[in-house]
């Protein structure tokens, strides 16, 4: 088929995102940012999809085209169980689990995965996912936790840092499976991960209240102050609904924008100032842990995400780890292309694409009763 038009969604925390590709040709991106008042209208990430679609299918009539004329659907995924990198076909399983949450995790990336379903079953067009927020190549000592039975999960901004990890090896003319890097993906959401020789082995679960506090994300807080806030009258799905949408930013300055508060730290307000500092802060911790991770062996750190475009965020990252490994920056990301390419491979025969197991990568240790 000469000329396939592939149609990337790709939501986000904080937004929607869509390309159409003619093959390898992009014919047009564009983003709708959501601030979180918005979304927060809406009890579950599921009730967005309604919503959602609608701008998918108003961004595509502004450029002239239509879902009827798109070949081939591709969605940004995750919340099924978890997956193994690369390519998957998405199938009614794969819809009915990332639909409900079968993985643990509540993240607007699994809209992607059911936009592309119901276009691809409407129009009835091939439809894939590419590297999913799930995928899991965590080593076991980043699944242990204290208490027995329960386990830390691999919930990452994979798609994008996969692919600033591919594209950073290869403009040094390197494999990645060959290079060991830490790779930050700082946005709406914020994870940290060790990737050693082509595997994610650890990383913070943002979507899952670990590690740096975001935009709409509470980050890592001691679980006894968790309890007492609980006790204190907040209801356990508060804070279910803070570790994703409502807190970070959202919940102290009532706005998941960045800019908002960016400009409120160059206006001086103290508070904005404190909060600001501290997500650079906690960031740079997560870098120092993934380094231990990597037993100091790293051959360089990867800065990606909409929240590089701001100066002082690198330069304060930058004063504090940059005795570590070499520090590159990778304003916004390049998920479209990583989504749209390998999809094309598949089609051509290339590569193959995974089938959903409906089983999750790891299900405990058997040693382990």
């Amino acid at each position: 088929m000469p000329n396939r038009k592939i149609l990337v969604i790709n939501p986000g925390s904080t937004s929607t995102k869509i390309s159409l590709f003619e093959e390898r040709r992009c014919l047009f991106t564009e983003s709708v940012f959501h601030d979180a008042p918005l979304l927060l209208r809406f009890p579950t990430v599921n009730d967005q999809l309604p919503m959602r679609k609608d701008i998918v299918i108003k961004i595509m009539k502004n450029h002239g085209y239509s879902p009827s004329d798109v070949d081939v659907f591709v969605g940004r995924g995750g919340c099924a169980y978890s997956q193994a990198a690369g390519v998957m076909v998405i199938d009614r399983a794969l819809r009915d689990d990332t639909m409900n949450d079968v993985g643990g995790s509540d993240h607007p990336a699994k809209l992607g995965v059911m936009m592309a379903y119901e276009f691809g079953t409407e129009y009835s067009r091939p439809m894939f996912t590419v590297n999913p927020t799930n995928v899991d190549e965590f080593i076991p000592e980043a699944r242990i936790t204290g208490i027995k039975g329960l386990y830390r999960r691999a919930q990452t901004h994979a798609l994008n840092q996969k692919a600033t990890a591919r594209l950073h090896a290869e403009r040094l003319g390197k494999r990645y499976e060959e290079m060991n890097l830490i790779v930050c993906h700082i946005d709406g959401g914020i994870t940290i991960t060790a990737h050693e020789r082509g595997h994610m082995i650890d990383s913070t679960e943002g979507a899952g209240g670990d590690g740096p506090f975001s935009p709409t994300r509470l980050g890592s807080i001691p679980v006894t102050e968790v309890i007492r806030y609980i006790e204190e009258g907040h209801s356990p799905e508060e804070m279910y609904e803070m570790c994703s949408r409502s807190g970070g930013f959202v919940s102290h300055f009532g706005t998941s924008n960045s800019d908002t508060v960016h400009r409120m730290v160059q206006r001086g307000d103290r508070h904005a100032k404190l909060v600001w500092s501290t997500v650079i802060y906690q960031i740079a911790k997560s870098i120092g842990e993934m380094a231990c991770v990597l037993k100091g062996s790293v051959d360089g750190i990867l800065l990606t995400g909409g929240l590089v475009r701001f100066e002082d965020m690198v330069e304060g990252i930058e004063e504090r780890c940059s005795w570590i490994a070499p520090i590159t920056v990778y304003p916004g990301e390049v998920e479209q292309e990583a989504m749209c390419y390998p999809v094309l491979d598949v089609l051509d025969g290339r590569r193959e694409a995974n089938r959903y197991t409906g089983r999750p990568v790891f299900s405990g240790f058997d040693f382990i009763d």
